[in-house]
């Protein structure tokens, strides 16, 4: 194709705020470079990793809408990088009517509205009047999960494009076989808190957790204070990844709390398993179009605190020889199906089937 494609690409989540949606942003940006040209409106996170202020947020909704409206070239095609902020692509349509429409949702586009409430109630709405409004626009969900609740705010057109994860980790290994990683944010349904109560008190007293990430609920943060655990805090992306192959393994506990509390798609997994880590995850939400199971990792049912021991255990028990052959079949998996470039192929497929306006 050359590069005769042009996109229009916004994105509200962008490095160094950590997270699988400012990474889809980024790499998927990164992987369409050698096949079209992509103007890219973005507002990246704080230094620490963080997410930006309001008023970050606000000028980045100037900015986006202004080169909507009064660009000088407008792209065919418009893709909005979570469904937050779908009315830019509603605008691009009235400026444009041949604009082609290209929405990803991720599992927080989907999951804040059925937590109810207000905010949640007028958020389902919002996502509704959407689904009204750009009724020729494509849908890309990034799990099952997802576009099965996308399809209930009344989006017609929802395609899947699972995640990936490109990994190249430098050094020699120096596997821990005592230490248990998690990776994540640090907020009530990622399963932290938990872990470090129900699951670790089950475990051998020489096996110890690590924990890397950002610290968003107090409750969380208290229990980091437990004997046996201890805060790495937000680790550098190729720091993280030699993290997650030198563990024992890396927990992903998730907690199928309520309808409204679900993983989207789960890229620590496969970027964990990409590396050349053993990964044990709950079977919950889009994670289980992140783990093959017994493949490129273990998945668990959610909260069986003695299914999760006796399979760190049983991990804990490989030989050397067990382990190099389970790493090594994962991180090949890996490479064929997780990879940006397919996610990249696969999305500019879609962008040529988006329906032409009606």
């Amino acid at each position: 194709m050359g590069k005769t494609l042009q996109i229009d690409f916004f994105s509200r989540k962008w490095p160094p705020a950590m997270g699988g949606m400012e990474t889809y942003s980024h790499e998927l940006v990164k992987a369409l470079a050698p096949h079209a040209e992509v103007r890219a409106v973005t507002l990246p996170g704080n230094p620490d990793g963080s997410v930006p202020k309001t008023g970050a947020l606000m000028w980045f909704g100037l900015r986006a809408g202004l080169t909507v409206l009064f660009s000088r070239r407008p792209a065919p095609v418009i893709h909005i990088a979570d469904m937050a902020i779908w009315p830019f692509a509603f605008l691009a349509r009235l400026r444009k009517p041949s604009t082609k429409m290209v929405v990803s949702a991720h599992g927080t586009d989907v999951a804040f509205p059925l937590r109810g409430g207000l905010r949640g109630r007028l958020y389902g709405m919002y996502l509704a009047l959407g689904a009204r409004l750009l009724k020729s626009a494509t849908i890309i969900a990034n799990s099952s999960a997802t576009a099965a609740q996308v399809r209930r705010f009344g989006y017609q057109h929802v395609v899947v494009i699972p995640l990936a994860a490109e990994v190249e980790v430098s050094g020699e290994s120096s596997t821990s076989p005592r230490t248990v990683l998690f990776s994540g944010r640090l907020i009530a349904s990622k399963g932290c808190r938990w872990f470090i109560e129900q699951v670790l008190p089950l475990l051998p007293e020489d096996i110890s957790l690590d924990v890397a990430g950002t610290v968003w609920d107090e409750d969380e943060r208290a229990a980091l204070a437990a004997p046996r655990v201890r805060y790495l805090g937000r680790l550098e992306q190729e720091e993280l990844w030699r993290c997650q192959r030198d563990a024992l393994c890396v927990v992903i506990p998730n907690l199928a709390q309520d309808a409204s509390q679900f993983e989207g798609f789960g890229l620590v997994a496969v970027e964990a398993a990409a590396a050349g880590g053993v990964v044990v995850a709950a079977r919950h939400g889009g994670i289980v179009d992140a783990v093959q199971d017994n493949e490129t990792g273990f998945i668990i049912a959610p909260g069986e605190a003695s299914e999760w021991a006796s399979k760190i255990k049983e991990i804990a028990a490989w030989s050397a020889s067990e382990r190099s052959a389970f790493t090594t079949r994962a991180t090949a998996i890996c490479a064929r199906h997780y990879s940006w470039t397919r996610v990249a192929q696969d999305t500019i497929a879609h962008y040529q089937n988006v329906d032409d306006p009606a």
